[in-house]
């Protein structure tokens, strides 16, 4: 198993109208590094954000094939993991890092 650095783990947040419906339960959309693991993910998300976390949700979603302009492309999958924080914790993804 390779280790990742803190900040490869974690590649962007996923602002999207699903996960900002879902900040309102203590929960944040990350996208992540494919060969992540939940451990790898929440030594990075308590380390760089300075929050606790309690419980990780990972979801991996596959590539699609495409047809743009007459020719075939690929768009590459990715996955995704839900993070839930300890009460009264938040992240504010507004502000950065």
């Amino acid at each position: 198993m390779k280790k990742f650095n803190l900040l490869d783990t974690i590649i962007s947040p996923n602002i999207t109208e699903k996960a900002t419906s879902l900040s309102e339960f203590n929960k944040l959309v990350f996208k992540v590094n494919r060969n992540a693991t939940k451990n790898s993910i929440k030594r990075s998300v308590e380390k760089i954000f300075k929050v606790n976390v309690i419980k990780i949700n990972t979801i991996n979603s596959k590539g699609k094939r495409k047809l743009v302009q007459g020719k075939k492309s690929f768009k590459s999958g990715y996955k995704k993991a839900i993070v839930t924080l300890k009460k009264g914790q938040s992240i504010d993804l507004a502000t950065g890092i």
